[in-house]
């Protein structure tokens, strides 16, 4: 069944199909919200607090085929929220001062496990700023397009590209390498 079948099903008030639509995206989901909390329990706290959005607004879903952009748009403004109300902003904002064996025990710790390349890559994201780092996040380690990373973050398609392009840049510039890379 497709995406729009299931949340058709979910608007009529079926609580099983709104549950498949959001496990078959959950190892997404997770990964998307710990790129933006930081810790297991975190990521998890959003999950939850995106489920029970998405089950009280579902029926404010327009085009049934956007319901994963506008799930993750809601689990990203969670996570923004909660790192707000708890003034952790630290993650995002300055990310360097992550301790590297928190990062470490929350990511060997979790069965849903990145890779060592990822983690390398996050090192090196610690050289671009804030906006620069969460839009080469969104459109490379959850491989979302710029429309999508653009109604994420608020801002146009435009601006979304040039962060991706000066935070690349700078990550050449920084660490060496051929532009054709």
């Amino acid at each position: 069944m497709d995406v729009a079948r299931w949340v058709k099903k979910a608007k009529k008030g079926n609580k099983e199909a709104l549950l498949h639509l959001i496990m078959s995206e959950k190892d997404v989901y997770y990964r998307l919200a710990f790129s933006y909390m930081r810790n297991t329990h975190d990521a998890m706290d959003a999950m939850e607090e995106m489920i029970v959005t998405l089950y009280e607004k579902i029926d404010q879903l327009k085009k049934e085929e956007a319901f994963y952009s506008w799930s993750k748009t809601i689990l990203v403004n969670v996570c923004k929220q909660l790192l707000h109300k708890r003034g952790k902003q630290v993650l995002l904002e300055d990310w360097s001062t992550v301790d590297d064996r928190d990062l470490d025990q929350a990511v060997s710790s979790d069965p849903f496990r990145r890779s060592e390349q990822q983690m390398d890559i996050e090192t090196l994201l610690l050289q671009v700023n804030e906006h620069q780092r969460e839009a080469i996040q969104l459109k490379y380690f959850h491989d979302l397009d710029y429309q999508t990373i653009a109604d994420l973050t608020k801002v146009s398609i435009g601006t979304v590209k040039s962060r991706i392009y000066h935070g690349i840049q700078t990550l050449r510039n920084h660490f060496g390498g051929d532009v054709n890379e």
